[in-house]
């Protein structure tokens, strides 16, 4: 197939969606993240070992927006950011069946990130993410955050999927 040929072939069609919805209970149940720094509320549109959506709803409570900014808030880039990372570890979670087992996914890299528009209060974080590769225990995403189909912040990650972390042993 010659390189124009590639150009004007159609897309390859997604995989189907293996699971419609994965809610805030069965969230809490993958994420080791709690108040305030969980960062997802909800996975739609999960396609194992692919990519999913995940959503944030973006409240004036968050405790964030005290100090960022006050009179003016927006929501922090870096946890736009947060916020992809943890719509992926929940998808990396979810692929490998250990939702449950308390494993840890560690970030790697993060590059090429771009913040196109403020986040703000009432906005609903759309964020879209898919699997570049996985290569053993390292997996690399690329992610999309949309507000009404804009798109408001991207990059492209890398984390490491880790065992789940041992309380230490007290004496």
């Amino acid at each position: 197939m010659s390189p124009d040929d590639q150009k004007n072939s159609p897309p390859a069609a997604l995989p189907p969606i293996d699971r419609e919805v994965i809610d805030i209970t069965q969230l809490l149940g993958m994420l080791p993240h709690r108040y305030p720094f969980l960062m997802v509320d909800r996975l739609v549109e999960v396609r194992l070992g692919h990519s999913c959506v995940g959503i944030k709803n973006v409240s004036v409570n968050e405790n964030f927006f005290q100090g960022h900014f006050p009179g003016h808030p927006v929501m922090p880039g870096v946890l736009i950011i947060e916020s992809m990372a943890q719509t992926a570890a929940a998808l990396v979670i979810e692929t490998l069946g250990l939702a449950g087992q308390s494993p840890l996914v560690y970030f790697m890299s993060v590059d090429e990130a771009k913040f196109r528009k403020p986040v703000v209060p009432g906005d609903q974080l759309r964020i879209h993410v898919n699997k570049d590769r996985k290569r053993g225990n390292v997996w690399r995403f690329g992610g999309i955050a949309k507000v009404d189909g804009a798109p408001v912040a991207e990059a492209t990650f890398t984390a490491m999927i880790m065992d789940s972390v041992k309380p230490p042993v007290k004496d």
